[in-house]
């Protein structure tokens, strides 16, 4: 069993060092998306005379996408700055378990705003919801924006999720397969 990755340019590994890059890349391309999801949502107001003023703070959704997206900001700055020290890019396991774990924080934000903005454009008749966008289309409009926002976030970290779970999992040999040492001694019997 391997005990560490080899980012050197031989052997098996030679792609290591790209993907490095490219996992970087990623989780700086997270923190703008991250931030333009926070500043759009925070400053997300709308007055209605008929219903009065929506802000993004009487939604605990938006609240939580907001608290998820300020999380992902300062994760990524953080895992990006440490994947290029050796002694931790050596420890692919830390990647791994905060990449998935932020990944799934961050699809939920994103179900919770979709369920909100679902409704809120849709509403549901059955329950005497009425549409919101009707009357908050500006505020709607937002809501959309930091939603497409957060969910191209949420892409950029399933794939940090898999780029981690790779890196976590190269680190041991393929399982022996007994079924072909059996056929190979038989075959040279």
């Amino acid at each position: 069993m391997r005990t560490h990755i080899d980012d050197s340019t031989s052997g098996k590994n030679h792609h290591l060092p790209m993907l490095r890059l490219f996992d970087s890349s990623l989780r700086l391309c997270a923190v703008p998306l991250s931030v333009a999801t926070i500043w759009i949502t925070v400053t997300n107001k709308q007055d209605n005379s008929s219903y009065g003023m929506l802000k993004y703070t009487s939604l605990s959704g938006l609240k939580y996408m907001v608290l998820v997206s300020a999380l992902c900001a300062c994760y990524s700055l953080v895992a990006a700055a440490c994947s290029w020290v050796r002694y931790l890019v050596t420890k692919a396991w830390i990647f791994f378990v905060s990449d998935q774990l932020v990944a799934y924080l961050t699809i939920t934000s994103v179900a919770e705003v979709m369920e909100i903005y679902y409704l809120a454009y849709n509403g549901v008749k059955e329950d005497s919801w009425s549409q919101v966008c009707s009357s908050y289309g500006r505020f709607c409009c937002k809501v959309k924006l930091a939603l497409i926002l957060h969910g191209m976030t949420f892409c950029c970290f399933f794939v940090l999720a898999v780029i981690s779970a790779f890196r976590a999992f190269s680190v041991f040999d393929p399982p022996f397969d007994t079924s072909q040492e059996a056929r190979r001694g038989i075959e040279t019997n």
